[in-house]
This record gives C-alpha cells, sequence and structure tokens, in this order.
C-alpha cells in the first residue's frame, strides 16, 4: 500500500465526494415516479422553493421528498461509518459496530415509549425519546465500564452488551403489553427506515452532528497509536483513558442523533470500515474521511433499493443493509479466524 501522502489523501477524498454529488443527483431523477424534468427546470423549481414560492408536481418530489430523504441519508450514513470507524479503532476490533456498547438498546426502548406517549400527547416526540434513550445507556456503559478511574476496552465492550440486553428486554416487555395497534409503528421503526424529514429537523441533525465529526476526524493520530496497543501509545505521548472517554462519549453521541431519526440502521458501521480499510489501508487519517463519505453514498443506494424493490411500496433501509451486511459479516469472521489460527 503506497504511503499516504497530503496529495493522496485530498485526491481519494476528492473523488468520493465527486461519486457522493453524482449518488445524489441519481437519487433526485431515480425512483418508483419517472421525472419529465431537466436541470433547467430543477434550478427553477430550487429558486421557487427558497422564495416560498408554489412548486410544480416534479418540484415536490424533488424538493420535498427526495432531496430531504437523500441528505438524510448522508448524514445519518456518513455518521454511522464514522463511528463504525471510531469503534472499531476504540475496541481494537474488526467486528466491532456502532450499536454494540448499548446505544442501539437505549434507543429502542424510549423510542417505543415515544410511539406510545405520542398517540396520547398528539404530537411526535419519538426522535427526542430515542436520542434521550442513547443517552441515558452511553450514561449507564460508562458508569458501569470505568474501573478505578480507568476504562479497559474489554470492560467498556461487555459492559455494552449488558445494558444492550438489559433494554432490549424492556422493549420485548413494553411490546408485550402495548396496545396492538402500537405494534407495527414499533417493528418498522427498529428496521430502520429515512421518512422525509423537514428542512429545519435536517439542519437540526447536522447542527449535532458537527462536533463530534470534527473531534472524531481530529483523533487519527490517537487512533493510529492505539493500533499499536495502549502501552505503547502511552509511551508515545497520547492520554489513553482521556482519548478513549472522548471517543466513546463522541461516537456513541452520533450514532444517538443517527438513531433518533432513522431508527436502527445495522451493519453498515460494520461494513463501510472495512470496505475503506481494504482498498486505503488502515491509517486513520484517510479510514475516517473516507468511511464518513462512503457511509453516505453506502446509504443512498441503499435507500434507492428499499424504495425501488417492491415499488410502490418500499421497504425498510434497514432490511437493505442487513441482507447486505450478514453474508460481509460472515465472510469478515472467516477471515478473522483464518487470521487467529
Amino acid at each position: 500500500m503506497a504511503f499516504l501522502t497530503r496529495a493522496r489523501l485530498l485526491l481519494i477524498l476528492a473523488v468520493l465526494c465527486g461519486f457522493l454529488f453524482v449518488s445524489l443527483l441519481a437519487s433526485l431523477y431515480l425512483g418508483p415516479v419517472q421525472l419529465g424534468i431537466d436541470f433547467s427546470e430543477i434550478g427553477s423549481q430550487f429558486w421557487n422553493l427558497l422564495r416560498r414560492q408554489e412548486l410544480s408536481q416534479e418540484g415536490v418530489i424533488v424538493f420535498r421528498i427526495r432531496l430531504p430523504r437523500a441528505l438524510l441519508a448522508v448524514l445519518v450514513g456518513g455518521g454511522l461509518g464514522l463511528a463504525g470507524a471510531s469503534f472499531q479503532a476504540l475496541l481494537r476490533n474488526p467486528l466491532a459496530d456502532p450499536y454494540i456498547l448499548g446505544v442501539s438498546g437505549g434507543s429502542a426502548f424510549t423510542a417505543v415509549l415515544g410511539m406510545i406517549f405520542s398517540f396520547y400527547l398528539g404530537f411526535a416526540v419519538v426522535p427526542l425519546f430515542a436520542f434521550l434513550g442513547a443517552l441515558l445507556a452511553i450514561f449507564l456503559v460508562l458508569s458501569v465500564a470505568r474501573i478505578g478511574g480507568r476504562m479497559p476496552v474489554l470492560t467498556l465492550l461487555l459492559a455494552g452488551v449488558v445494558v444492550n440486553a438489559f433494554f432490549s428486554a424492556l422493549v420485548m416487555l413494553v411490546l408485550s403489553i402495548a396496545p396492538s395497534h402500537h405494534l407495527p409503528s414499533a417493528i418498522f421503526w427498529m428496521m430502520g427506515g429515512l421518512s422525509p424529514k423537514n428542512y429545519w429537523v435536517i439542519g437540526l441533525v447536522g447542527l449535532y452532528y458537527l462536533p463530534g465529526i470534527f473531534i472524531l476526524l481530529g483523533m487519527a493520530r490517537e487512533f493510529n497509536l492505539f493500533s499499536l496497543g495502549e502501552e505503547s501509545a502511552e509511551q508515545l505521548g497520547v492520554n489513553v483513558e482521556k482519548s478513549k472517554l472522548v471517543a466513546f462519549i463522541f461516537a456513541s453521541l452520533v450514532t444517538a442523533v443517527g438513531v433518533s431519526v432513522s431508527g436502527l440502521i445495522g451493519f453498515l458501521g460494520l461494513i463501510v470500515p472495512h470496505i475503506i480499510r481494504l482498498i486505503f489501508g488502515p491509517d486513520h487519517r484517510l479510514l475516517l474521511p473516507a468511511s464518513f463519505i462512503f457511509g453516505a453514498i453506502f446509504l443512498i443506494w441503499c435507500d434507492f433499493l428499499a424504495r425501488m424493490m417492491i415499488a410502490p411500496a418500499e421497504l425498510p433501509v434497514g432490511v437493505i443493509t442487513a441482507l447486505l451486511g450478514g453474508p460481509f459479516f460472515i465472510w469478515l469472521l472467516h477471515k478473522t479466524k483464518e487470521i487467529l489460527r
């Protein structure tokens, strides 16, 4: 693998950004409904959107449905890809996933509660409840994992598994006693989806994402040194415990924001960093930003498949990522076993 120079880094990221731009354009044109609209008309419809004027039927499809959905896919897919790369570096485990440390369980439990309360309150509280549940799970994992001011990786992993299992049991309990009319929406949410959101919701998600994304991208050096072992990283000047805490908190927060607006989209955070690592190598200076960009591209096309496979009906996008991620996980586990022999 060639040495990562600044020029090579910028070239690879520029190419990936080009693929992302093409994927965004394709997501606007491709779908169950064929559009008789050209680029000039898209420009005029976009100007009408900015001036809050009436849109044509094609303009509504592009700018009220497909574009918000594509932008949400960029944020959620990119965030999960980046969080997956960060967790794999933090845990030094190639099978780590953004949902492995309890975030998914906490979000699912409070999201189901939010669905029940929203029925009585008359407004949607599911994203807020899901985010608060993720924060609760993060707090519990940190409380359990810390031993004498330190946070051993094995203890962190076990704490996440236990917290996730506990919240999953609570989800089953709530679903078993909740009124039956809540079950379809709860199950659909837990399968993950990218239902169109308002632009202000997407902007709010992006605003919450920014601190976590920049902090995780800035930890590339620490993650590279983590691969040498904690003792070696500490001898090379890394404050290991502080770095682990910061990485865990912000990777979990990025995951929590994504889960709060899209439900549980599994395997993406496992697949994307490995594909980037296989193609470009393990250097986190490239792996982290490339995982974000490729995660966005990957989820855009998974969402396209979810919309088209049984059109005009729609599959949850989490079903597509699971269908792709399951075989990949089995292959990855097989390769890991071969390495350990």
